[in-house]
């Protein structure tokens, strides 16, 4: 796809108010490239300051490494860093003005890479190992990188300037950097580190700031980025009071109160329907909302509502081994990594325990264990002490039948406990994501994922890439990719640019049956009218037999050929066989089994790795791949067809 194509389909996705805000932004950064880059205000004094957490000092147990994973790359941020380097690619993007940098191409390689190590995470485990040790070591590296930093990259030159979401996370971490030194009172006792914060630090946050303000994310691109941004000029503007510090505070905190109604439903599932940002963008909630309620700074009674609920869905959505459901986009982002192995699944946990703490919830802590790092940050020893007398009231494993039927929003999440295991199934009937480009959400209709124990059988296999990999970009989040049926070898929906939907299926008749013995799910969708099939989903688990059927319905309208496809993904710990039938499969992994028996009318076949067509890869994680098996089945019809389905759960 041509950049021009990009454009032409962007364009169709906005409103004419969006049209004429872009042209306004436009006139914009044209001035601006003329008049403002390469800008450096002046601080003349230190601002009037106020402590928003300040409890993690004394928490401090042990020293970070000096290297951090970056995708799978390690990256030692003691060494000197070069901050346009992309350490996959080995290439540099270049230094010219921001705007005018392409990145939604391979040609300079990953901008993902790049930003992640200037969100500078690692700043605070150096400000953390200074303070462990009292060593000035670590404390003149934290002043060279942000000095570094500035020379490398002038105001709106570079790569590092493209992104308001990654200006914000960096404003983040540096008020928790800032609150780890105590850095006014270092300041005080340092001369040498006075002029570092008035001439260096205090005048790239206040050029932070400025720009947070000046280039939110509005319209069809006001999802996780306008919260970031709402975020990080609101807890900025409580730490530091610049002069427009109140202006900026009351802005953020309406923008903050609005989105958090706006981006979840009434339950608290967050509507972009990509599973994994929700701990990254519940965590810009989270932390505005305790660096306000320790500041008198309050939000409202429905702020707080809204995010009791997203943490109570977080706890829905988890299995027993606290992994979440794969659907939509993960990228391995975080606001803060404070754990030296920091996932996804330990910082979901991490926002149980903060549920637990800030509304008394029990439950929300059910096989959690350990007080947590970024939790002593937020509640410090109160919070432990707090954590450890509601552990002690609350169960200690996650041994429960729950069923979780968000019938509206469209997710069904099923935990079954058979012999001391839980059976975990989520199926997936939502909406393709948020807002008219839908940037993260996968054409997953219909599909479903399983786990016995913890362990995945059946699986979403994940993202992998956004912009440098156009074939397995294209993939992962395509429908052949997910446990669901492909028609014609299209998507349910048209795939227009590597963050970007141009033409969005609807979810029709979703019905649900839950008595004693079963729970039947049915739901449709309309991504294969224009083909001539529609697509009628049947999900039904057994609680006594514990087995899944599954009928798919595929009604062809008028003399159309529709070419089905039926992918069953597998996580690639499963060891598959097939039983002395052709069509049926056994599953095993340890001690847990199921045998899937397939419809005798589909031509299957078990793949794994392949490129033409792409199938039958996994990405665990951020821009990591492996291959996996997939059993695939396929036929052709010119009439309507009903294929069955079983699964059923065993016991070696």
């Amino acid at each position: 796809m041509t950049r021009f194509s990009w454009y032409i389909n962007r364009l169709k996705t906005m409103s004419i108010p969006e049209m004429v805000f872009r042209v306004f932004q436009a006139i914009k950064y044209f001035i601006e490239k003329k008049t403002r880059t390469g800008f450096f205000p002046v601080i003349h004094t230190i601002p009037e300051t106020r402590k928003l957490f300040n409890h993690f000092t004394g928490n401090i147990k042990n020293k970070y490494p000096d290297e951090m994973d970056i995708f799978g790359i390690h990256f030692n941020y003691i060494e000197p860093t070069l901050w346009h380097k992309d350490l996959y690619s080995g290439n540099s993007f270049p230094y010219k003005f921001s705007r005018d940098i392409d990145i939604r191409t391979p040609k300079y390689g990953s901008a993902k890479h790049v930003w992640e190590i200037n969100r500078m995470h690692f700043l605070v485990w150096l400000c953390t190992n200074y303070r462990f040790t009292g060593d000035n070591y670590y404390l003149n590296i934290f002043k060279e990188k942000i000095i570094s930093w500035i020379s490398q990259n002038p105001y709106l030159i570079g790569i590092n300037w493209y992104s308001n979401i990654e200006i914000n996370i960096r404003l983040i971490n540096w008020i928790v950097c800032w609150e780890i030194l105590e850095a006014e009172k270092l300041a005080e006792a340092d001369a040498e580190f006075r002029f570092f914060l008035l001439h260096q630090w205090l005048p790239l946050i206040y050029l932070h700031c400025l720009y947070s303000s000046a280039n939110p994310s509005y319209f069809s691109s006001a999802n996780n980025h306008l919260i970031a941004e709402y975020a990080g000029l609101f807890l900025a503007s409580l730490k530091w009071k610049f002069p427009e510090s109140e202006k900026w505070l009351k802005r953020s905190q309406k923008g903050l109160e609005k989105e958090i109604l706006k981006q979840h439903t009434e339950n608290g599932i967050n509507k972009e329907e990509a599973a994994e940002y929700i701990q990254f963008i519940t965590d810009f909630f989270l932390l505005a909302y305790i660096g306000g309620k320790n500041t008198g700074v309050q939000f409202s009674e429905k702020y707080s509502d809204m995010l009791s609920k997203i943490i109570s869905y977080i706890n829905s959505f988890l299995d027993c081994s606290f992994h979440y459901p794969h659907y939509g986009d993960d990228d391995d982002g975080f606001v803060l990594r404070l754990e030296d192995h920091q996932t996804p699944d330990t910082n979901f946990k991490s926002l149980l325990l903060s549920g637990a703490l800030l509304f008394n919830k029990a439950y929300f802590l059910n096989g959690i264990k350990k007080y947590d790092i970024k939790n002593a940050l937020l509640f410090g020893n109160e919070g432990k002490i707090k954590f450890e007398f509601i552990f002690k009231h609350a169960s200690s494993e996650r041994k429960e039948n729950n069923v979780y039927l968000y019938h509206n929003e469209g997710h069904f999440i099923i935990k079954h406990i058979y012999n001391q295991k839980e059976i975990y199934c989520h199926f997936d009937a939502a909406r393709l994501g948020f807002l008219s480009i839908a940037a993260h959400g996968h054409a997953d209709a219909l599909s479903f994922i399983l786990s016995i124990e913890g362990q995945p059988f059946f699986i979403d296999p994940g993202t992998y890439s956004y912009h440098t990999d156009p074939l397995f970009r294209k993939y992962f989040v395509g429908t052949l990719a997910h446990n669901t049926i492909r028609i014609n070898q299209l998507d349910q929906a048209l795939h227009a640019g590597p963050t970007l939907w141009a033409r969005h299926y609807k979810i029709k008749h979703k019905e649900v049956i839950e008595n004693e013995k079963e729970i039947w799910i049915i739901a449709s969708h309309n991504g294969y009218e224009k083909t001539g099939a529609r697509h009628r989903r049947i999900f039904n688990f057994h609680k006594l037999n514990k087995e899944i059927s599954i009928t798919d319905h595929i009604e062809v309208k008028g003399t159309h050929t529709v070419k089905i496809e039926m992918p069953f993904h597998l996580h690639p710990y499963i060891q598959c066989r097939h039983s002395e039938n052709p069509f049926e499969y056994v599953l095993e992994h340890n001690n847990n089994a199921l045998v899937l028996q397939a419809d005798n009318r589909l031509k299957w076949e078990l793949i794994k790795g392949v490129t033409d067509p792409c199938l039958g890869w996994y990405s665990p994680a951020f821009h990591r791949i492996e291959p996996t098996h997939v059993i695939f089945g396929r036929c052709i019809t010119t009439k309507d067809i009903s294929v069955h389905t079983r699964i059923c759960i065993k016991q070696i």
